[in-house]
């Protein structure tokens, strides 16, 4: 079982020419909305490969919607709160080329419920796995309460910030990074993530694809990229998080579970959106096919 303290946002999708400079002013040549977030995006993720999901987390009074999307991709969404604040949205604007730049309102993500988070929690055990980003509050606290009752640590440290990072990573099992947020980390601590004291490092690394490292033994795992019509980038490296602790969870041996990962993020790119461009393990499986 996969929980997932996660960010839910309504995403706001903007085709143009090229990614603007700064004073510059862009028309765009389409627009389109669904559901998005990088905890929606994972639990999504996770759900179509196959995994029970159990998604932790709040949106405002006009997010019904939101969650009867994610209730739609399998995942279990009894723990998601009802706040005061408005549901989170993103502006994501990508180019011809299906690069992004993508900004952020938080919204409800901020308002989660330590005891909502414990109620949770308290239905998992050992084997069972948490997933947390840095798009909502209480991801310190959640990671604690998880440790605690045996379940391992998932952290996608993204968007990077250090401090977060430095309060998760003492109850962390498997830190999920980009090249960039690795760089940014070793800037801000100046300790490399392969030095960390913590059992499994994740960094993925687009078009050159990921590397596993198990910081215990010093072993390093390779996956490469799949080649494919890239459309839309966003939300890829979510689709690889999900489906890898999906597959760990599964007690997948690690080639396999990162090679499906790496299929299903390569997919993801082929299709405009976010949770809706994330393809099911048959989709995968099919690809992957000799």
């Amino acid at each position: 079982m996969i929980f997932n303290l996660g960010s839910i946002n309504a995403d706001f999708f903007y085709d143009l020419p090229h990614l603007p400079g700064p004073g510059e002013t862009l028309a765009a040549s389409h627009m389109a909305t669904g559901l998005g977030g990088k905890g929606a995006n994972q639990s999504v993720a996770a759900a179509l490969a196959g995994e029970d999901v159990r998604h932790i987390g709040a949106v405002g009074e006009d997010g019904a919607w939101a969650v009867e999307r994610l209730s739609d991709f399998g995942v279990n969404v009894s723990h998601i709160r009802i706040s005061k604040r408005p549901t989170a949205h993103a502006i994501v604007m990508v180019d011809g080329a299906g690069e992004n730049q993508i900004v952020i309102y938080p919204g409800a993500n901020m308002d989660q419920s330590a005891k909502a988070i414990e109620q949770a929690l308290d239905k998992g055990g050992a084997g069972d796995w948490l997933i947390l980003q840095n798009e909502t509050s209480h991801q310190a606290e959640a990671a604690q309460m998880a440790r605690e009752r045996g379940i391992k640590v998932a952290y996608s440290a993204a968007p990077f910030e250090a401090k977060a990072v430095q309060n998760v990573l003492p109850f962390t099992t498997l830190l999920i990074m980009n090249e960039v947020e690795a760089q940014q980390f070793e800037q801000a601590t100046g300790q490399a993530v392969t030095a960390l004291s913590l059992p499994y490092a994740l960094i993925t690394r687009g078009k050159d694809g990921a590397v596993w490292h198990n910081l215990t033994t010093g072993e390093d795992l390779s996956v490469p990229a799949f080649e494919v019509e890239t459309v839309d980038t966003t939300g890829a490296g979510d689709t690889f998080a999900g489906f890898a602790v999906a597959g760990l969870s599964q007690g997948l041996p690690m080639q396999e579970a990162l090679r499906q990962a790496s299929a299903a993020a390569a997919l993801s790119t082929t299709k405009k959106g976010t949770a809706d461009a994330i393809p099911d393990l048959v989709t995968v499986k099919a690809f992957l096919a000799p």
